[in-house]
């Protein structure tokens, strides 16, 4: 192999000149017709880029959320409602994209390209498919509205085109293994899922009654589901932490919804709910809900680093659902914070194998197989997260880390020269940097 040059990190003033070049030959210019006001908006993001940040970004999110449902006719179900509303919005060419996910936590949101994600944490605690079609109105409220590209063109100014850059979010694993553990994670989603203001939000909120009653749902859905979040929040504060960061939620957007109702749309209290359509699509899932229940359990127990409890609040989910995705992935993660790693690896195979298109279970099996030097597995496990999520220049690195720890260099120096082209900071970089020294391909 020939000595390799490794790229240096380009400065500011060039990043900042390419990302302006970059929108130029796009033909961005500075305000564009805002869909749903028919106003001009600043905006120096196109809809082609709207749509083409989505799915960067999309798929490592769900993965983050554990997926999408297996319950594929749950899917279907909420999918189906979903396109209902995008239907008679006022962006049906937008490529809509709807998700059932994994996560336990309540919570729904969208992608300005158009991907719209609700966990099931959410849906078990809607009543019926009004509530279910005002919380996807209002995600599509979001895509509409442009709020998201609004919000990153302001920001583009401000920061100078810096916040189109996305920053590697590892879990850590405490120790020196932690050093090399960390860093294998989503790449630029936090951005486009960034808190929208109290503006958007009522905005959303309008959207979506306009959306949900268009196709003939009735607009009580969109009150009932606000008097749900505002009791699961008054109830549990803690349970609705991620949602009311995202969706800044008060009394005053319930009264206005219930204002709205009871006079713009009153004429509309004659749709009906589907209650009866509703628990019968979504049967399964609330099968599983009292398994759901101690996964949130477990994991608000985890976030306080009560861990016996934890592992306690799981296992007893895991006998109620021995075979969910989820619950398998969150013991083992439990159990990679107390450094139980031996026990941990079984959890992380087993999720694995529950649903081996997912990414997040070959990524989590797969360090702990480099943990305990089984690095054939590992590779094995970094080359089906690759096909499953690829794009993540972090799983280059594990591929390196896997070979040599096989004793093949030349193929780990290969592994670790693209990853630096692509990553050079941090302790990866530092690692796969002082092994090419090492092994003399870097002078």
């Amino acid at each position: 192999m020939k000595p390799m040059y490794i790229r240096p990190r380009p400065s500011r003033r060039e990043f900042l000149k390419a990302g302006a070049m970059t929108l130029a030959a796009a033909g961005v210019s500075g305000c564009a017709k805002n869909p749903v006001t028919g106003q001009s908006q600043f905006m120096l993001v196109s809809e082609e880029q709207e749509i083409q940040m989505d799915k960067q970004a999309s798929p490592q999110q769900l993965s983050n959320d554990y997926g999408t449902t297996l319950d594929t006719s749950l899917n279907k179900y909420v999918s189906g409602v979903g396109r209902s509303l995008s239907d008679v919005s006022h962006r049906p060419q937008m490529p809509y994209d709807f998700h059932v996910v994994n996560a336990n936590y309540v919570n729904a949101y969208a992608f300005p390209g158009g991907t719209v994600a609700c966990t099931r944490g959410i849906l078990l605690n809607v009543d019926n498919e009004a509530e279910m079609a005002a919380l996807l109105g209002h995600e599509i409220g979001h895509v509409n509205a442009r709020h998201t590209a609004s919000r990153m063109s302001s920001q583009m100014v401000i920061g100078g085109l810096a916040s189109l850059g996305g920053a590697a979010i590892g879990a850590k694993y405490g120790g020196t293994w932690g050093t090399i553990a960390g860093g294998l994670g989503g790449l630029g989603a936090g951005l486009l899922l960034a808190s929208y203001s109290r503006d958007d939000e009522r905005q959303a909120d309008a959207l979506g009654l306009e959306y949900m009653t268009r196709a003939d749902y009735n607009p009580e859905g969109m009150v009932g589901l606000m008097e749900m979040l505002n009791e699961q929040h008054t109830r549990e504060p803690s349970a609705l932490e991620v949602m009311f960061a995202t969706h800044p939620m008060s009394s005053e957007r319930l009264a206005t919804a219930r204002q709205a109702v009871n006079k713009q749309y009153y004429g509309a209290k004659k749709y009906a709910f589907y209650r009866e359509r509703y628990m019968d699509n979504t049967v399964d899932l609330r099968k599983l809900g009292p398994a759901i229940r101690d996964m949130q359990d477990a994991e608000k127990l985890g976030g306080e680093k009560k861990y016996n409890d934890a592992e306690d609040k799981m296992g007893q989910a895991l006998k109620l659902a021995p075979n969910d995705y989820t619950g398998l992935l969150l013991m083992s993660k439990l159990l990679i914070a107390q450094e139980k790693y031996d026990k941990a690896l079984p959890y992380a195979e087993h999720a694995r194998d529950v649903y081996p298109s997912e990414a997040q279970a070959s990524q989590v099996a797969g360090v702990l197989q480099l943990k305990a030097k089984k690095y054939d597995q590992a590779l094995a496990s970094f080359d089906a997260y690759d096909k499953a999520l690829p794009g993540n220049p972090y799983v280059g690195f594990y591929k390196g880390y896997a070979q040599e720890g096989m004793g093949h260099q030349r193929d780990a120096a290969q592994a670790y020269y693209n990853f630096l082209q692509k990553v050079n900071k941090g302790d990866q970089a530092q690692h796969a940097y002082q092994r090419l020294v090492e092994w003399g391909y870097v002078k």
